[in-house]
């Protein structure tokens, strides 16, 4: 049976995360013969001939929540004239008219409320929107992209429960899994252009620690600019540590033994799928969302706060000979998990 399923995304292209996941996914349903449609503000990269785009036009960027607010009512206004007879309507952004959500995200009611919230219309519409996103009536099916997400949104939207489905996990391209190391052994690294959220600073006090022991310890940085970060790093010796800027994980993989993600708040985390497909073990904090998939097979995953433990299991990684175990995480698998979920919901 052919499923046909309209996505919804404000910027249709690999230019972030969530973004990346939503062409990822759809293209690989297009491979597997599905009828795809996307509804978005813009195509940044030419797509196959099997995926209808449909381009709404950008709305002002900032600020965030107007903006949300702004091309929901867009794709509000594009449905109400659009015949949806034999579609999946899925959507990956806070509208109004679909039946599947996928969330990529820790909800907003995560957050440490303020006093003065209610006076916040930035909060007040973000809460709107999201709890329409998962609580309304025409909504069938949610998606958390990882366990931890789907935890929190039963939590903060105990009403949604019966409609929150399995984690719909991101898949690696197979890129990976045919890079081949250049390292020398002794080489650790991070990636991450958030670097606060995701954690570099512990990471260098962790690294820090451990050239304590051994001195021939490295540190590769990808993503932040060297500008911003370089006063993490005063006293360390020149030829300790290289910080790249913004570089493709595929080109700085090979180059290290060990990745190091000591994340405060990461709702899944690729970088760390696709290092396993490299064949690199990842030492991440518990709470990044992939880190219920990391067994000592795949490396560790450790709370924060005991930078001592912490230079222990770098360590420990670093001198295994034990092959990382494959997470095996693909596009087609996830295609096939959306189309199962489709076909229950025609079905119904």
């Amino acid at each position: 049976m052919i499923t046909a399923s309209i996505h919804i995304v404000r910027q249709f292209g690999p230019v972030g995360g969530m973004e990346r996941y939503v062409w990822e996914l759809t293209h690989a349903l297009a491979r597997q013969g599905q009828k795809v449609m996307v509804v978005c503000e813009k195509l940044h990269e030419p797509t196959t001939e099997h995926i209808e785009v449909v381009e709404l036009g950008q709305v002002k960027p900032k600020p965030r929540w107007l903006a949300m607010l702004r091309f929901s009512r867009r794709v509000s206004k594009f449905f109400n004239t659009f015949d949806r007879a034999g579609w999946i309507i899925h959507s990956h952004e806070r509208t109004a008219v679909h039946q599947v959500t996928t969330f990529h995200g820790p909800p907003i009611l995560q957050r440490k409320p303020k006093v003065l919230d209610w006076l916040s219309p930035r909060i007040m519409t973000w809460e709107y929107l999201e709890r329409r996103e998962l609580c309304a009536d025409n909504v069938q099916r949610v998606l958390p992209n990882s366990l931890p997400v789907a935890a929190q949104l039963e939590t903060f939207y105990p009403e949604a429960a019966v409609k929150i489905g399995a984690p719909a996990y991101p898949g690696v391209d197979p890129l990976f899994s045919t890079l081949k190391k250049s390292s020398d052994g002794h080489t650790i690294g991070f990636i991450g252009k958030e670097w606060k959220r995701k954690g570099l600073d512990f990471a260098v006090s962790v690294i820090s620690e451990l050239r304590k022991q051994d001195s021939g310890i490295s540190f590769v940085v990808a993503g932040p600019e060297p500008d911003d970060i370089i006063h993490l790093f005063k006293g360390w010796p020149k030829d300790s540590y290289q910080l790249l800027g913004w570089t493709r994980a595929e080109d700085m993989l090979p180059q290290i033994d060990l990745l190091i993600h000591p994340a405060k708040v990461e709702p899944f985390g690729m970088v760390m799928a696709e290092a396993n497909a490299t064949g690199i073990p990842v030492l991440i904090s518990n709470l990044c969302g992939i880190s219920p998939l990391i067994s000592e097979e795949q490396g560790s995953s450790l709370p924060l706060g005991d930078i001592k433990l912490w230079a222990q299991h770098c360590k420990s990684l670093l001198e295994q000979t034990e092959l990382v175990h494959n997470l095996d995480l693909t596009w087609a698998d996830l295609a096939q998990q959306h189309i199962h979920i489709y076909k229950s919901l025609i079905d119904v």
